[in-house]
């Protein structure tokens, strides 16, 4: 589990409509699609969603020490458009080809800076970003399958790839339960950023020098949700996502000496929708 401080939004408005229009990960369900109704791109009904993410976390990538932290949850798209499912872990996404069960596109991420105050002796590492593409496909109607592969920018210089499967299944027409397996996969540079230890960091920290001679799988795992359609605008969920790190993210002096394999987030978000109709 790669833990930063996610904004997790889909992008499901039109380029030209609003660049920064998202919908978050709640693992609720996903508008996709959505035609005008007026004689503007813009005309038709529309829902902005806002809400809140509360969740408790390690203070960086294979601490073992936790935090409690909270982000802001914000979407915006048409009403009345096809269902899709979402998981927390799916990072902003633009379709470029959609069909009913498949869907390739881009995809990106933002990542928080790590700071001395996180991991006290090492290097500061800077905000930044990833970019790159994403693929789902649904075998069946009650399972997800989506692979992300990723460039880092500022932040490091690596490559990361994330595997997922989720089950879904609606308990009554209120309530969703979903869930599955995680897989992680990480170049030499990005380990290097997050999990090497130099001679300098060394002396510092106290930690032993450590070197990532490569990449690999850095972390296997699981995680679910259960959300709560609990009135027609009202949509709550409570979440865990548990993994364990694997490799040369796991024999890193940074987890041996100071953290932990075992890496565990827990969270509860509430949004509310507010519709509207634009001429």
């Amino acid at each position: 589990m790669r833990l930063r401080k996610k904004y997790n939004y889909s992008w499901i408005a039109g380029l030209a409509l609003l660049p920064a229009a998202f919908i978050s990960s709640n693992p609720a369900l996903a508008e996709t699609g959505g035609k005008s109704s007026g004689r503007y791109f813009w005309s038709g009904d529309w829902s902005l969603t806002v809400g809140g993410d509360f969740y408790r976390q390690p203070r960086f990538t294979g601490s073992s020490k936790y935090i409690l932290s909270a982000q802001p949850l914000i979407s915006f798209g048409r009403t009345g458009v096809a269902e899709r499912f979402s998981s927390r872990n799916d990072n902003i996404s633009f379709a470029l080809m959609d069909m009913e069960d498949f869907r390739v596109g881009l995809t990106g991420e933002f990542l928080m800076a790590r700071g001395g105050s996180q991991a006290d002796g090492l290097k500061d590492v800077p905000w930044g970003g990833e970019v790159g593409g994403f693929m789902e496909f649904y075998p069946t109607d009650w399972f997800r399958m989506r692979a992300e592969l990723r460039h880092g920018i500022r932040a490091h210089k690596g490559i990361v790839g994330e595997l997922a499967g989720d089950a879904f299944y609606d308990v009554t027409p209120a309530i969703r339960v979903s869930g599955g397996p995680r897989v992680n996969f990480a170049s030499k540079k990005y380990l290097d950023t997050y999990y090497g230890i130099n001679a300098e960091e060394s002396v510092a920290s106290g930690l032993s020098v450590y070197d990532p001679d490569g990449g690999g799988i850095s972390s296997v795992g699981l995680g679910g949700a259960v959300t709560w359609m609990t009135t027609d605008k009202i949509t709550t969920s409570l979440y865990a996502e548990y993994s364990n790190l694997q490799g040369k993210a796991a024999r890193s002096s940074l987890v041996k000496e100071r953290g932990s394999r075992n890496q565990l987030a827990v969270g509860v978000s509430a949004t509310y929708r507010f519709d509207f109709t634009l001429d």
